[in-house]
């Protein structure tokens, strides 16, 4: 099958991939409403295009806290990607670093912040779960730093694992051959084979539910990166995230897979975007597909995007060229819709370019 777009990739990952291995990076909570949300609420934005713009130069490039980057399109924390190809996060971060865009690493990466580092040059995030041993977390945040990581990814949407079903159904455990490698030699490396997904109980044994805005400075006091809330769909939250100092948001519902009848990511967006009140950059995961989600992102307040799924489908299919792939689709669509559209650079991008529902009720209660 020649492969013409993202959505190409998940049915060539489909095919490749054990169904538990495929299931675990596809599946969402208990009845999926969101994941399906997710994407669906894109759909129903609709663009307010200008016409007779001189669109002869466009330029895509963007700065995410400081760091010039080639797109506003970055790759979001995904786990455990040695499931999907023997290389992992490593062909993850060449290819990142190969579009000059950010990657960031999960917690519960298969490949180590050391490893990732040894890769080459590259701005990297580093996702960070909190343990309850802080030691551990410390260690953690620390051998990052040391790596030259650039930021660190607070998760605060994750007290708990969502119910995933799937998972549930195919026993779901980290294969043998395989550990978390940040956490190998602190005896939190290996995953129990279980009655119900091993995943669950690792995360109930290890992390932290009692996690709250204290902890915020307390992670100020043991490092120097800035910290990114991921994991913010409230304007309460929004308030509380930049009382705290964080450095910015991320506007994510963790790919659907917490709590299930969360609104699409894109549906909160301009809430938190309006609650910040430009004091922090906001960005967005969840259900970017296609450029014309990027732009649409962006006209409601959106600094930049994360993409998560489509990045570990096309490494399961063609590893890191995939990821490169992938990486060179979303630019380019997002090029030719900012052509389309009217806007010659990022920050060109503004809300007068699209219509959500709410506006289209507005006109109609005009009416």
């Amino acid at each position: 099958m020649e492969i013409v777009n993202v959505q190409d990739y998940e049915a060539v990952a489909k095919e490749k991939l054990p169904k538990m291995v495929y299931d675990y990076y596809a599946s969402g909570a208990e009845d999926q409403w969101t994941l399906k949300e997710n994407q669906r609420a894109f759909q129903r934005i609709r663009f307010r295009p200008r016409i007779l713009v001189d669109v002869s130069k466009i330029d895509t490039s963007s700065t995410m806290l400081g760091f010039k980057i080639s797109m506003p399109i970055m790759i979001a924390p995904t786990a455990m990607q040695k499931m999907a190809h023997p290389d992992g996060e490593l062909a993850t971060a060449r290819a990142a670093s190969a579009a000059g865009t950010i990657m960031t690493l999960s917690s519960w990466a298969t490949s180590s912040v050391e490893e990732i580092s040894s890769t080459g040059p590259g701005i990297r995030f580093f996702q960070l779960y909190v343990v309850k041993d802080r030691h551990v977390v410390a260690q953690l945040v620390r051998r990052a730093e040391n790596a030259g990581f650039k930021a660190i990814a607070l998760t605060v949407d994750a007290p708990r694992l969502g119910r995933r079903e799937a998972d549930i159904r195919n026993r779901f455990v980290l294969p043998p051959h395989l550990t978390l490698r940040n956490f190998e030699g602190l005896d939190l490396g290996k995953m129990e084979k279980t009655e119900d997904s091993g995943l669950t109980s690792y995360v109930a044994n290890q992390i932290d539910r009692s996690l709250s805005w204290k902890d915020i400075k307390w992670l100020q006091t043991i490092t120097h990166l800035p910290i990114l809330v991921k994991g913010v769909l409230t304007a309460e939250d929004t308030r509380l995230a930049v009382q705290a100092g964080v450095a910015g948001i991320i506007v994510s519902n963790h790919g659907a897979r917490q709590l299930d009848y969360v609104p699409a990511t894109i549906s909160c967006l301009e809430e938190v975007v309006n609650a910040a009140q430009g004091q922090v950059p906001v960005f967005l995961d969840g259900g970017v597909r296609r450029g014309t989600d990027i732009f649409k992102a962006l006209a409601l307040g959106a600094s930049g995007v994360f993409i998560g799924r489509p990045v570990v489908f096309a490494l399961a299919a063609e590893g890191e060229a995939g990821v490169k792939k992938v990486l060179q689709m979303l630019r380019d669509e997002f090029e030719l819709t900012m052509s389309l559209a009217g806007c010659c650079s990022v920050k060109d991008i503004n809300r007068n370019y699209i219509q959500t529902e709410a506006d289209m009720f507005k006109a109609w209660a005009r009416l």
